[in-house]
């Protein structure tokens, strides 16, 4: 008989790294120069459309500029990050999401406090001053 047929505990790895498949694409000094590479272009075109004035509208402006951001943040996540949905068997993308919500629940209810401590607090017009007792 073998040692493994008898012994019980032959088949756990307790204590014992679990080797997790990563995507190792983007963990060469090719995947580093590809996201250095991204991230230029990806800040070199917002400045020139702010430079050169491409968009007579100020606001279509600071959108684009939004969408180049978040793109150069999922680049940034990949490329130097090495967040994929296959590292760590994807909690990192949950534990972001997570933030994220946490973020958007904490920014709105300060921006919605804010708004209503404004209301509630401005001076009152003079007519109403007039009409006080």
């Amino acid at each position: 008989m073998s040692a493994s047929a008898t012994d019980p505990h032959a088949g756990d790895h307790h204590g014992e790294q679990e080797f997790v498949e990563h995507d190792t694409m983007h963990i060469t000094v090719g995947g580093y120069v590809t996201g250095f590479v991204l991230s230029v272009i990806l800040t070199a075109i917002p400045f020139w459309l702010v430079m050169a004035k491409v968009f007579a509208n100020p606001t279509v402006t600071t959108f684009v500029i939004l969408g180049f951001a978040i793109v150069q943040i999922y680049v940034h996540m990949v490329f130097f990050l090495h967040m994929t949905s296959k590292a760590e068997g994807g909690w990192t993308w949950m534990s972001l999401i997570f933030t994220l919500v946490l973020v958007v629940i904490a920014l709105s209810g300060s921006m919605w406090v804010m708004y209503h401590l404004k209301t509630n607090m401005m001076l009152p017009s003079p007519e109403q001053m007039r009409n006080m007792p």
